[in-house]
């Protein structure tokens, strides 16, 4: 049975929702150990004087049911710009009511608003509840994909010329 849910934008004072749920979110993706986001990291990332990310809230029977924290790419073969999900969680009493779906819908609203070319996310491939909603959205999985990333300590590293900068092995260096 559906809620009726209200979906607005993140405003300054939300930073301690925001976090409370990157935390639980972070507890069912299993990586509760690896937040280290803090309320003012999210102050400044989302309403600082340059904001990197944006985020909505979705309220439902009184209380924040969950969120949706995205930002703008761009994609050089569509040429447009992109909107990527960063993350999506809902609370578990309020999941399979259409609050996912509802943030979903309002997400592709702005990307649409945006000229956004697409719209793209990840998501862990043992979450098999979430692929298969993502699915029913007609969202398809880009399984030819693989996702690297440096972490704040490699990136340092390769800032600072000291990444390992070696050409894999059986690539020809160019």
């Amino acid at each position: 049975m559906a809620i009726e849910a209200k979906i607005r934008p993140a405003r300054p004072g939300d930073e301690s929702v925001l976090l409370a749920l990157i935390s639980e979110l972070a507890e069912y993706e299993r990586m509760a150990d690896q937040v280290v986001a803090s309320e003012a990291l999210l102050a400044e990332a989302l309403f600082g004087s340059t904001p990197t990310a944006q985020a909505v809230l979705a309220e439902g029977e009184g209380e924040v049911a969950g969120f949706a924290l995205y930002f703008f790419n761009f994609s050089t073969f569509v040429g447009r710009a992109g909107l990527y999900l960063e993350d999506l969680f809902v609370r578990p009493r309020f999941r399979g009511q259409g609050i996912g779906k509802a943030l979903l819908l309002h997400l592709a609203a702005i990307a649409r608003e945006r000229g956004c070319g697409r719209m793209e996310w990840s998501v862990l491939d043992w979450n098999q509840p979430a692929i298969d909603f993502y699915r029913s959205l007609g969202a398809v999985a880009m399984d030819e994909w693989t996702v690297f990333r440096l972490d704040q300590a490699a990136l340092e590293q390769l800032d600072a010329g000291q990444g390992n900068l070696a050409p894999e092995p059986g690539s020809a260096e160019k």
